[in-house]
C-alpha cells in the first residue's frame, strides 16, 4: 500500500519530489497519462474519464489515497468525482487547496464570511481548461475579498515540455509573462496553476521580475499531505517500493523526466 500521485504527464513529478523529501519514509506511485497529455485543451468529460481511469490504475496498485498533481483534472474532474465516483474507503485529493490556503492565510475547514486579505492583485499562469472552469477564482471568491485575479492561459507550455524542449518551453513562459502584463501591469503575486510550470519557475520569475511572489504548489501540497497523513493515519500504508507508470513510451518518458528533474528517473509502462 503506497500514496498515489497522478498527473496528466511530467508536471506531477515536482509534487512527487517534494511529497517524497517531506515524507522519506513513505511508497509513492506515480502514473503520468503521457500519452494523452496535455489535459489542458481537452474537455471535462474527456478529462474526467482520463483522470478516473488513471487514478483506479493507482488503486490496483494499492494506492487508497490519491493526489491529483494536475491542476486541471483538480478543476474540471474532481468535485465531480468526489460527489459521484469515489467509494468511501478511498480517497482523492486534489492541489487547489493549500494554494488557496497559502494565498488567503486561512484553513479550508475556516467558513467565517470572506475577508480582506495583503495581496490584491495575483496573476495566474494555468491551462486553457484551467482558466476555463475559474475554479480558482471560484475558491478564492469564497474565503477573500478585493483579490483582482488575471488569468493567462499558457498554450503550449506543457507541449514543449513534454516533448524535452526547454528552449521552445521558455520563450512561450516569456510571450505568456508578456501578454498578461499587458492586462495586469504589476501585480504582486503570480500562481503557477499547473504542476508542469515549477520546471520553468526560474523563466517566470525573471519575466515576472523579482518585487513578485511566485506561488508554486509543490512543497504546499507537501505540508498539506504531512498534516492530513497526520489526521489520517489509515492512509500511510505500509508499502516500501515507489514506482513510477506511464501510459506513454517508458524510455521516452524517462528521458524527458531525467532531463528535467536533473537526476534519474525509470518509468515502466502502466
Amino acid at each position: 500500500m503506497a500514496v498515489g500521485v497522478f498527473d496528466s504527464g511530467l508536471g506531477g513529478l515536482t509534487v512527487h519530489q517534494a511529497v517524497s523529501k517531506r515524507l522519506p519514509d513513505m511508497a509513492f506511485v506515480y502514473y503520468g497519462d503521457n500519452q494523452h497529455a496535455p489535459y489542458g485543451v481537452r474537455d471535462a468529460e474527456d478529462i474526467f474519464q482520463l483522470t478516473c481511469k488513471g487514478v483506479e490504475r493507482l488503486w490496483d496498485e494499492g494506492c487508497d489515497l490519491v493526489i491529483l498533481a494536475c491542476n486541471t483534472a483538480s478543476a474540471a474532474a474532481l468535485k465531480r468525482m468526489q460527489e459521484t465516483w469515489i467509494p468511501k474507503n478511498k480517497r482523492v485529493l486534489g492541489v487547489f487547496v493549500p494554494m488557496i490556503e497559502a494565498l488567503t492565510e486561512r484553513k479550508w475547514g475556516d467558513n467565517s464570511p470572506p475577508r480582506e486579505v495583503a495581496v490584491k492583485h495575483v496573476a495566474l499562469f494555468a491551462t486553457p481548461a484551467t482558466v476555463a472552469s475559474r475554479a480558482f477564482q471560484r475558491e478564492l471568491a469564497y474565503r477573500a475579498i478585493g483579490v483582482d485575479v488575471e488569468a493567462q492561459p499558457c498554450g503550449g507550455v506543457v507541449d514543449a515540455i513534454e516533448a524535452g524542449d526547454e528552449i521552445l518551453a521558455e520563450a512561450l513562459v516569456k510571450s505568456h509573462v508578456e501578454a498578461l502584463k499587458r492586462r495586469m501591469p504589476h501585480p504582486e503575486a503570480a500562481i503557477l496553476g499547473c504542476t508542469h510550470y515549477p520546471l520553468m519557475q526560474e523563466t517566470f520569475q525573471q519575466a515576472l521580475g523579482e518585487q513578485v511572489k511566485v506561488y508554486s504548489q509543490a512543497n504546499l501540497v507537501a505540508e498539506s499531505l504531512a498534516d492530513y497523513l497526520e489526521r489520517r493515519p489509515d492512509f500511510k500504508g505500509a508499502g516500501q517500493v515507489s514506482k513510477y507508470l506511464t501510459t506513454g513510451d517508458p524510455a521516452s518518458v524517462s528521458v524527458h523526466a531525467t532531463q528535467f528533474l536533473r537526476r534519474q528517473i525509470t518509468f515502466e509502462a502502466a
